[in-house]
């Protein structure tokens, strides 16, 4: 996405300290992502393989007069592009292809047609609306290690379609559309409103105890029926659980958009998935898990940040498309969230970084004075150079806090970055100080060498072990922590030679 188009007016009501945590920023290509329905079709009858046809059951034509199918239709495309557009891979739509195919045919209603989206996100998440409509992100298949796994949430989801549990969870949309029709009120960004309805609409995937139970069971019966580990619902809650610790060492993750935020993950609920899965016999000894066939269709999978979205490296944030770059001081940590990119540090310190149109074309004095900041010293602001780039920087003060803001003009938008710290703070000046210098313009040989991390899939070697594979992982400098998250690993996990693995690299 384009770091751009940013509703900083929401900070004239809110104070500028509210106003660097919570207006509505959005990087969104000028070649946007096309919102459409996933285009894998899937037959009723399942095969091993995915093939064509002669004669496809096509989903709009099994949906016609469903009015389910109509709700789940209208709700669709803001879902899509609350997490980043779709993820469009011809391999990995096969294999969830494939996993949903076999999940149809025994289904407590195989005339149900599903319609599947991989979600450009690397939140791990899946839902589904009413009328068959299922989500599942890339993050999600990312962390999974096999296709049972990946069935169990699949058929959980399900689970909710043919208990019609979205119907029941219809009736409180008419409370939402209120809380939404303030939200867009209160936030002048178009597009940040729009950002906060689609976030509504997910509270609206959000279903009671019991009818998550009941999802449960339907589920793991399916995943049995269907000849998959009946084990891999309870494995899998495992694996996200740890998934949900490992990003909680951060306060500032945000984990709004994760699975577990609406699908709580209570040890006696894993346990009684453990339960209904040993009517189809004993753990380790019943169902296929599907491994070798899953991570030959994962082998490549986007993982983490996007193209569009830019990508964070260590200290470093690069975005080859937009041909930017800066760093942040030692002991910060970024996060790359869709409406900005935050950073955090040592003593309550934080910075958010966007950017605008340059629409108006005046001069940057001017613009920082134009109202967008609450409590702006307008005897501070002055005019400098960025890396001989025109800028501008002033201060402002609110509630508790200091503020620095700078702004950068590049091209045809204007780059901004805030930094906050507690009202008096000595570090307020060397941490501004130290954004600017560091942000520049990439040379394209700069751009072309930025590459995406990826799921890749080794096979260990003679010498090969934990440390040894986690030391290849790219992008993170917690390397062992995620190598055996996203290989379910344990502390006394071991490998050995011909075992398969994922690493995340470029």
């Amino acid at each position: 996405m384009e770091k751009g188009r940013l509703g900083v007016e929401g900070s004239k009501r809110n104070g500028a300290a509210a106003g660097w945590r919570r207006t509505g920023l959005a990087l969104a290509l000028s070649t946007a992502t096309v919102l459409s329905g996933c285009q894998s079709i899937l037959e009723q009858s399942y095969e091993p393989s995915v093939q064509p046809s002669s004669n496809p059951q096509i989903v709009e034509e099994v949906q016609k007069n469903d009015p389910r199918a109509a709700l789940g239709a209208r709700e669709h495309p803001r879902i899509v592009a609350s997490y980043g557009g779709e993820y469009k891979d011809a391999k990995t739509e096969r294999l969830v292809a494939r996993i949903a195919g076999a999940l149809t045919a025994v289904s407590e209603n195989p005339l149900q047609s599903y319609r599947i989206t991989i979600l450009n996100s690397p939140a791990i998440n899946a839902f589904a609306l009413p009328g068959g409509y299922l989500y599942v992100t890339r993050g999600l298949l990312a962390l999974a290690n096999d296709a049972s796994e990946v069935a169990a949430v699949l058929s959980h989801e399900m689970g909710h379609v043919t208990a019609n549990h979205g119907i029941e969870r219809q009736q409180r949309e008419e409370a939402e559309m209120i809380a939404s029709r303030v939200v867009s009120e209160v936030l002048s960004s178009d597009l940040a409103g729009k950002q906060a309805l689609a976030r509504g609409k997910l509270r609206l995937a959000a279903f009671s105890r019991q009818q998550e139970l009941q999802a449960d069971v339907i589920g793991v019966r399916m995943l049995g029926e269907a000849g998959y580990d009946p084990y891999a619902a309870a494995r899998f809650l495992d694996s996200m659980a740890a998934y949900s610790r490992f990003t909680a060492v951060d306060p500032e993750s945000d984990q709004s958009l994760d699975f577990l935020s609406s699908h709580p993950n209570a040890p006696q609920r894993v346990e009684l998935a453990r339960r209904h899965a040993r009517a189809f016999g004993q753990e380790g000894q019943v169902g296929d898990r599907g491994r070798d066939y899953y991570l030959d269709g994962i082998d490549g999978l986007l993982y983490g940040d996007s193209p569009e979205e830019g990508y964070v490296r260590g200290q470093t944030f690069l975005h080859s498309r937009l041909g930017i770059r800066f760093d942040v001081p030692e002991g910060f940590r970024i996060d790359n969230k869709a409406e900005a990119v935050l950073a955090t540090g040592p003593n309550d310190v934080a910075i958010r970084f966007d950017g605008v149109p340059d629409t108006q074309g005046q001069s940057l004095a001017a613009y920082i004075a134009s109202g967008w900041v609450t409590g702006l010293q307008p005897e501070t602001i002055r005019p400098i150079r960025v890396n001989g780039l025109e800028a501008a920087t002033a201060r402002a003060s609110a509630d508790r806090w200091d503020f620095d803001v700078t702004v950068v003009r590049l091209g045809q938008r204007i780059y901004r970055f805030l930094t906050a710290v507690p009202k008096g703070s000595p570090a307020l000046q060397p941490t501004a100080e130290a954004l600017r210098l560091s942000f520049r313009q990439m040379t394209p040989a700069e751009a072309a060498s930025v590459k995406p991390l990826r799921v890749r899939v080794l096979t260990a070697g003679p010498g090969d072990t934990i440390a040894t594979l986690a030391g290849r992982m790219m992008g993170t400098d917690r390397k062992l922590d995620l190598f055996r998250l996203i290989n379910a690993m344990t502390l006394t996990s071991t490998v050995k030679p011909g075992d398969r693995v994922k690493i995340i690299a470029e």
